[in-house]
């Protein structure tokens, strides 16, 4: 079967950039906040009866839906043509309507803390809100925080030429990122910062990896002053808002964000630190693979090709099908959903310039549709991928028969489908292995997963950790963090890599996100959380299938303790856990420790 490499957009905005229906919602939308703005400020909640509360929250539904179905639309757009400036104007237009649907918010968080405590528990025990209380408790909490609502609204109004600007001007410098390129034929080419990114990493050709990196780091470098720039005042912005708001700790709001405990974090990068000298083992094993003593950077996720061996690769339309017979291993309703997903062209894999780097998925609340947007390339790593996206959409998918509120999970565990995806996909590449080279290739494919989870992520939290200490005492130089970043990669990697990154900090997208502090942790979190989880659904087959899906519909309606002790017995702020998950990974480097000696007496 064929499918679509580009995505849909015209099912859900027809006309691109140019979409009339899309200005209709956009006009619809401002009228619904200012309705919204008026009924919550009438909204007397010591006088009011639950009904009353029931309309408010209807009303927050409905705009909530509308700013996400635009949101996505136009951020598919600019991801799809860095190029697009109409899109870009469009964002500005549509994000300018944020503050008055956050001073709406806030009137109505403020006046939840006006409810007593006795009156609160019965208020939430009625049958029309037991089913969000949880939600309405996390935001009643945060309104305890918040300033008035003229300085919130201020602080709102400001974040728009403040952090967001500074987050989409990050975009607009990537887009002038080019590196040139020799092909083959001697033609030389320039590649965008997702081109680039791909054939470094992949590329079996240690020469090329070699060659494309030096001029990685010197395209990012050449701007290392502007990113800078950026990211200190997105990260000032982060910190003077929480400074305004009486909060000391920067983790503060990643915790809370992804219902967190700061045990649970610690207890967690502690279980990883103690087990990280098998793993720095297996990239030393191989770096002696491809002819070298220790790991350069660039060669973490290139492939072992040894011997004879063809590395496998799979047309889209491969992809495709093999994602789709190996979900139904383990859910029906997941192999179904995916198909749906290539059958309905959700998902842009078209390999071309203009793009975005990197790959998401995003949904249409108000389609009850997902989109995923990756550059495809043929690679195992690119099937995995697609299957991680697919994971993501699937979780939103369970979800959208649930109110609103409780479809609004976290990233941590928005990770665990996607990486459970990730996993089938992987285990299901190794098994149909039918060469001793075949085999080792195809583990060390799924090990990249595993070393950048414990390895690259960590660096991340490390750096982003002392970044943001430093920037608490005032601006800092790109000199300056660069060396940090060095700092944390050594740190991270025990100090066992031949060559480093030192602008990662400057490529890496995730530390200009606007909207999640510490854009790493729960990517680590994920990958552990959904290893437990395979290991469960292993033993039960198709039978786990409902079990997973009530685990998945339970992710925005408690902490993340409390999932996991609800559906795997299971104490996060014990190493216990976290060990389990890690064996599996130190089976995974055993097997291949074992397989790959032959190859360097």
């Amino acid at each position: 079967m064929t499918y679509a490499i580009n995505w849909d957009l015209d099912s859900i905005f027809p006309g691109g950039s140019e979409s009339s229906e899309l200005q209709e919602r956009m006009a619809k939308l401002s009228e619904e906040i200012h309705a919204y703005h008026q009924a919550v400020t009438a909204w007397e909640p010591t006088k009011d009866t639950a009904e009353a509360l029931v309309q408010l929250l209807d009303l927050a539904e409905k705009i909530g839906n509308g700013f996400g179905q635009c949101s996505s639309f136009i951020n598919a757009l600019l991801a799809a043509d860095v190029s697009d400036s109409k899109a870009k104007i469009l964002s500005g237009d549509l994000y300018k309507k944020l503050p008055d649907y956050q001073l709406a918010s806030t009137i109505f968080s403020k006046k939840l803390t006006e409810i007593s405590e006795d009156a609160w528990g019965e208020l939430i025990a009625t049958d029309s809100l037991k089913t969000v209380a949880f939600r309405l408790g996390e935001i009643r909490r945060d309104g305890k925080e918040l300033l008035s609502e003229a300085e919130e609204n201020i602080i709102n109004t400001l974040a728009l030429d403040g952090i967001n600007a500074w987050s989409e001007h990050y975009d607009t410098i990537v887009a002038s990122i080019e590196i040139p390129f020799i092909q083959e034929d001697g033609q030389e080419i320039l590649l965008s910062a997702g081109q680039a990114f791909n054939k470094m990493m992949g590329d079996p050709d240690v020469r090329v990896r070699q060659e494309l990196f030096e001029k990685w780091e010197t395209a990012w470098s050449a701007k290392a002053d502007m990113f800078a720039d950026t990211l200190n005042h997105l990260d000032g912005f982060r910190l003077s808002t929480q400074k305004l708001h009486g909060v000391e700790n920067y983790l503060k709001e990643p915790l809370e964000y992804n219902r967190l405990k700061q045990e649970t974090l610690d207890t967690m990068w502690a279980t990883i630190q103690a087990n990280k000298q098998p793993i720095v083992d297996f990239l030393t094993r191989k770096a002696q693979l491809f002819g070298k003593e220790k790991m350069d950077w660039q060669d973490q996720d290139a492939p072992i090709i040894l011997g004879e061996m063809q590395e496998r690769t799979y047309s889209f339309d491969e992809a495709a099908a093999f994602i789709v017979e190996n979900f139904k291993k383990f859910s029906p309703k997941m192999s179904e959903f995916a198909q749906m997903a290539f059958d309905k062209a959700w998902i842009e894999a078209e390999d071309r310039p203009g793009k975005r780097p990197g790959g998401y998925c995003t949904s249409l609340p108000e389609s009850r549709e997902s989109r995923i947007f990756m550059t495809y390339s043929n690679s195992v790593n690119e099937v995995a991928t697609l299957a991680h996206e697919l994971g993501h959409a699937f979780h939103s998918s369970v979800l959208w028969d649930l109110p609103s509120l409780n479809q609004d999970y976290a990233m941590n565990v928005a990770e665990t489908a996607s990486t459970f995806a990730e996993l089938i996909v992987a285990d299901a590449t190794l098994k149909e292995a039918s060469t001793k080279e075949e085999k080792i290739n195809l583990l060390d494919a799924k090990m990249q997963n595993a070393i950048a989870m414990f390895m690259n992520i960590h660096t991340r939290y490390i750096f982003e950790n002392n970044f943001y200490q430093a920037r608490q005492a005032g601006l800092v130089s790109s000199e300056q963090i660069t060396a940090m970043m060095l700092e944390a990669q050594k740190e991270s990697y025990l100090d066992s890599l031949g060559s480093y990154h030192p602008h990662f900090w400057a490529a890496k997208l995730h530390f200009f996100i606007d909207n999640v502090p510490f854009y790493n942790f729960p990517y680590t979190f994920g990958y552990l959380f959904s290893m437990g989880i395979y290991a469960y659904a292993n033993q039960k087959g198709t039978n786990f299938e409902e079990e997973y899906i009530a685990l998945l519909q339970d992710t925005a309606s408690m902490t993340t303790e409390e999932l996991a002790q609800k559906h795997l017995q299971a104490d996060l702020t014990q190493p216990d856990f976290w060990q389990a998950g890690i064996d599996i990974v130190l089976q995974d480097v055993e097997e291949f420790m074992k397989l790959t000696e032959e190859y360097i007496q």
